[in-house]
């Protein structure tokens, strides 16, 4: 599947959701949704962590109020991150686990929380350290041939890590999502995001704007500058920034904020070769060797 499946300008996501007191009501959340896919943006980004559940469950309630506004969105959610920030004293280890078992149970959760009847892509959200290859590789392949999910991805693993489960799958991994912004760059050096370009995964990128903190420094320096000579956003530019790429890496945006979301969009789809490296030597303080 090539990087262009992902056919809008930013995927959404979900993980602040619960946060937004209007939001906990189902036709307030049904009518930004469907303003959102108005926008062109009809991929949205869950965990099973997101406010522990919270984030699907008000989504799929949003779902359930406006019949047919499931079939128009495309759904990427993950799991494998359990107990995740235990309260102090609770006796509960955060740890990671990509068993067949607990990945079947995120799933039909997932499902029945969302009330969707399929995951476009569910991610193994953290590599298990203690994973089976060969079991876990099984179920994912079992759960794409239920209709259960479309595709099985992973988040955050290393290519020998994500090669290992794909040496004992059926199917083909299909998305990729990886900490990727101008100024946490080191992917594009350390061969990882060469490695799921050329293994034919559909790269996903969060933090795109380093939790804002583009804006700042010599960064946002020239953000600010070449958004107003081109009359554009210097948000929108962080995001063109990375869908300049090969493979073309697409933005996962965290925020719900209509007006925020309408600011990414007021950009370029791309930038120029000399703008892009630009941006790269503000982040580096140098410029390529």
């Amino acid at each position: 599947m090539p990087a262009h499946t992902f056919d809008a300008p930013f995927v959404l996501g979900m993980m602040r959701l619960h946060e937004a007191p209007e939001m906990h009501q189902a036709n307030h959340l049904a009518d930004w949704i469907e303003a959102r896919i108005e926008q062109g943006l009809h991929w949205f980004d869950h965990a099973d962590i997101y406010g522990s559940g919270a984030c699907e469950t008000l989504f799929g309630q949003a779902l359930r109020t406006r019949p047919g506004l499931a079939k128009r969105l495309k759904v990427v959610t993950k799991a494998s991150i359990a107990n995740d920030n235990p309260a102090h004293g609770s006796g509960k280890i955060k740890h990671y686990n990509a068993s067949p078992a607990y990945l079947n149970k995120s799933i039909d959760a997932a499902l029945g929380r969302l009330g969707i009847e399929r995951i476009e892509h569910f991610l193994i959200h953290r590599p298990d350290l203690l994973m089976n290859a060969e079991a876990t590789g099984r179920a994912l392949d079992d759960a794409i041939d239920a209709g259960k999910i479309g595709a099985a991805g992973i988040s955050n693993h290393l290519p020998s890590q994500w090669r290992r489960l794909q040496n004992a799958m059926h199917h083909p991994l299909r998305a990729n999502q990886i900490e990727l912004s101008i100024s946490h760059n080191a992917p594009l050096f350390d061969g990882s995001f060469d490695d799921l370009c050329a293994d034919g995964h559909a790269p996903m990128a969060w933090s795109p704007l380093a939790g804002g903190t583009l804006m700042q420094g010599d960064v946002g320096n020239v953000l600010n500058r070449v958004a107003q000579e081109q009359n554009c956003t210097p948000n929108a530019l962080g995001l063109a920034w990375l869908r300049t790429l090969t493979s073309r890496p697409i933005p996962v945006v965290g925020s719900v904020k209509p007006e925020r979301i309408a600011d990414m969009l007021n950009g370029p789809e791309t930038l120029s070769r000399e703008t892009w490296y630009e941006l790269l030597e503000a982040a580096r303080g140098h410029c390529v060797a």
